[in-house]
């Protein structure tokens, strides 16, 4: 019914930087929110930020003041910036959109299939 679709991970040094997108597709009437988790290996997903349908932000501790959430135009697609890149911020990162879908079916909590963000010299 929903569809995620992420891009933009990959392999960086420290201190580097990467833009994630993710672009929702499918029988959706409106966004309550949208957001980024990742799972490093032999670890838990984690939540990283999430945005509202009215632009209100949260973001984890451990990432504040270096990554960034925002929404397209178009309010289907979210962004995460990410700079000052930590070797501890390796882990496959995952979009997450909570959303109403169309025709009275109610809310739906989607995953993308997640991207690779490794951090290494």
């Amino acid at each position: 019914q929903v569809q995620l679709v992420e891009s933009g991970g990959g392999l960086v040094q420290p201190g580097g930087s990467l833009r994630l997108s993710c672009t929702a597709s499918g029988s959706i009437f409106s966004f309550n929110s949208m957001g980024w988790y990742r799972q490093a290996p032999g670890k838990q997903r984690e939540l990283v930020a999430t945005i509202t349908n009215d632009d209100r932000t949260n973001y984890r501790d451990s990432v504040k003041g270096r990554f960034t959430i925002s929404r397209g135009n178009a309010k289907n697609t979210v962004y995460l910036q990410i700079n000052s890149l930590y070797p501890e911020d390796t882990a496959v990162y995952y979009c997450n959109a909570h959303v109403t879908l169309t025709r009275g079916r109610g809310e739906y909590d989607c995953w993308g299939q997640g991207t690779q963000v490794t951090v290494s010299s």
